[in-house]
C-alpha cells in the first residue's frame, strides 16, 4: 500500500510528530521546575516563572513574548549558541522575539517573572 500526500494516515502521523516536537520544547514540560501556567486562550498564554538562586530552566522555546519582572535579579541566558548575563530590574517589561533559550539564576535573589506568549 502506497501512502500519498493526502492520505489521512500520513496527515495524522505528521500532526502527532509536530505536537511531540512542540512538547519537547514547551517550558511547561522541559522546565516544569520553574514554570507554571496562569492563563491561556486563543491569543495568549500567560506563565509565571520563579527562579530560586541556582535554578535552571532547560532549553525551551517561546514564540514572541512579553516578560514582566515581579521581582528582578541576575539571569544567564544561552540562546543561539551565545551566552549573556542579564540584570533584570524589578518592574521592568521586556519584549523578546521568538527563540529557544536556556536560563539560569546566577544571582542571590529569587527572580519572579510573568511571561506572556503571543499566539498568532
Amino acid at each position: 500500500m502506497l501512502l500519498f500526500e493526502n492520505d489521512p494516515v500520513v496527515f495524522m502521523i505528521e500532526k502527532e510528530a509536530s505536537i511531540l516536537m512542540k512538547m519537547e520544547k514547551d517550558p511547561l514540560v522541559v522546565a516544569s521546575n520553574v514554570y507554571k501556567i496562569l492563563n491561556e486562550n486563543k491569543k495568549v498564554r500567560v506563565l509565571e516563572v520563579i527562579f530560586k538562586p541556582g535554578d535552571v530552566a532547560k532549553m525551551h522555546h517561546h514564540p514572541d513574548h512579553v516578560v514582566y519582572a515581579k521581582n528582578g535579579g541576575k539571569l544567564n541566558f544561552l540562546s543561539g549558541g551565545k551566552m549573556q548575563d542579564m540584570d533584570i530590574a524589578t518592574g521592568s517589561v521586556l519584549f523578546l522575539d521568538a527563540q529557544d533559550h536556556e536560563a539560569k539564576n546566577i544571582g542571590n535573589t529569587t527572580v519572579d517573572l510573568i511571561v506572556m506568549e503571543l499566539k498568532k
